[in-house]
């Protein structure tokens, strides 16, 4: 009976042992608590407050994401990491951790900023539906790591909603060339500039840098200021003025002036807004085909 009766005692002894255990454990949270009552911490929040695109061209958007941060405690919590997930559609655009991003000063709410960047062309590799011209929805996730005294380490996760565009370049066609003044020394001409924007959103022209080839010979070029709305999938017309020296230009000027048309190439740049911020986009043009005007003559002649 004495050997049966010890593993009753052990089992007596494990029980006790848990009891007090427990005890221990229940009696490290209260004091926990009661520091954390006495002391005044509390769960920091975050939330996207905003999403920026300061930067967007042809290759590549850039966005700056603000994440307002509020601490309610009396001492300052750092920021261990961020962990940020562009989506669109349900599909991975873009991801990443971001470390050590910073401080928050006691009682205080601070915007930390996140830079994030997509590339175009890596979007439209993985993803070949997505289309240029298009605008696409997003979501970005974002997880913020904070050590917070007595809590520990917690993790305050948010997201938000927007839309970017996947730009694309104007189709440009130089409708016509009308000359006002003509002599050897010097010519004017305004050139009637047709643009097409086939985005799915509206261009509001700004300025526009431009060089042009006539019969293959360079008559020079200009940086203007206009201002012209071009809506989503619709055409604008421009007209550019130009000055020359007829007699730098060679033959070619006769050629073009002989006939009904004469072949040209064009390149340069506009700056327009969009709804979704200042862009730069190239415009350019290879083998083109005009007609040449007198000022006075009538668009609807030759």
């Amino acid at each position: 009976m004495a050997s049966s009766d010890k593993p009753v005692e052990k089992i007596e002894t494990e029980e006790e042992n848990g009891g007090f255990l427990e005890k221990v454990k229940d009696l490290i949270l209260d004091i926990g608590e009661k520091i954390e009552e006495a002391v005044g911490f509390g769960k920091p929040t975050a939330d996207v407050s905003a999403i920026h695109i300061p930067s967007i061209n042809m290759e590549r958007a850039d966005l700056i994401v603000d994440l307002l941060v509020t601490n309610p405690n009396p001492i300052p919590i750092p920021l261990v990491d961020i962990n940020y997930v562009i989506e669109s559609n349900g599909r991975k655009l873009l991801s990443g951790l971001i470390p050590d991003t910073g401080t928050i000063h006691a009682h205080g709410s601070e915007i930390v900023k996140v830079p994030l960047t997509l590339i175009y062309h890596d979007i439209k590799k993985t993803y070949g539906d997505i289309k240029p011209g298009s605008v696409i929805p997003y979501k970005i996730k974002v997880e913020l790591m904070i050590d917070v005294p007595v809590m520990g380490r917690i993790t305050l996760p948010m997201e938000k909603n927007g839309e970017i565009p996947i730009p694309y370049k104007p189709d440009i066609d130089l409708e016509k060339i009308q000359f006002g003044s003509f002599s050897f020394e010097e010519t004017s001409a305004t050139l009637h500039l047709k643009l097409e924007n086939k985005n799915d959103f509206e261009l509001g022209l700004n300025s526009l840098d431009y060089e042009v080839w006539l019969a293959g010979e360079s008559i020079g070029g200009a940086k203007v200021s206009k201002s012209v709305k071009i809506d989503k999938n619709g055409f604008g017309v421009v007209e550019l003025p130009l000055t020359f020296r007829p007699k730098d230009f060679g033959s070619a000027l006769w050629d073009m002036i002989r006939g009904r048309g004469t072949g040209y190439s064009m390149k340069g740049n506009i700056d327009v807004n969009t709804p979704f911020g200042p862009m730069n986009l190239p415009i350019g043009k290879e083998g083109g085909n005009t007609r040449i005007k007198k000022g006075e003559e009538d668009d609807d002649e030759d």
